[in-house]
């Protein structure tokens, strides 16, 4: 049996969420979501997103190292990831991305778990 911590590595957490398939990539820019490395740029807005679940980690050496981990889907099902460092040194256009999502009410929906 895996040890607890090991299993909450971001790599553990991405292998899982591949196998439930969540495999697109996403970055925020210019207040829209995009997909990385698809045949063709998908963008959504707010509105267009859910937040699966998401993931918080800690730096092995420095606890205020944090990163966190959301597993989003789209109205037109495309799964995926997009992954930010937690506080001072967050992807601020990602982060008030996921905030405005939050703000719709398309906070958390764990049924893939």
């Amino acid at each position: 049996m895996q040890d607890k911590e090991e299993e909450r590595t971001l790599v553990n957490v991405e292998r899982r969420l591949n196998k439930d398939g969540f495999t697109a990539d996403f970055r925020v820019t210019d207040g829209r979501l995009h997909t990385i490395d698809t045949d063709r740029d998908k963008s959504y807005g707010p509105n267009e997103v859910t937040i699966v679940d998401f993931y918080r980690f800690e730096g092995e050496s420095n606890p205020d190292d944090m990163s966190i981990l959301y597993a989003l889907q789209t109205t037109d099902g495309v799964k995926g990831t997009i992954s930010s460092a937690f506080g001072t040194y967050g992807d601020s256009d990602a982060l008030e991305f996921l905030k405005q999502v939050e703000d719709l009410g398309k906070n958390l929906d764990k049924k893939h778990m």
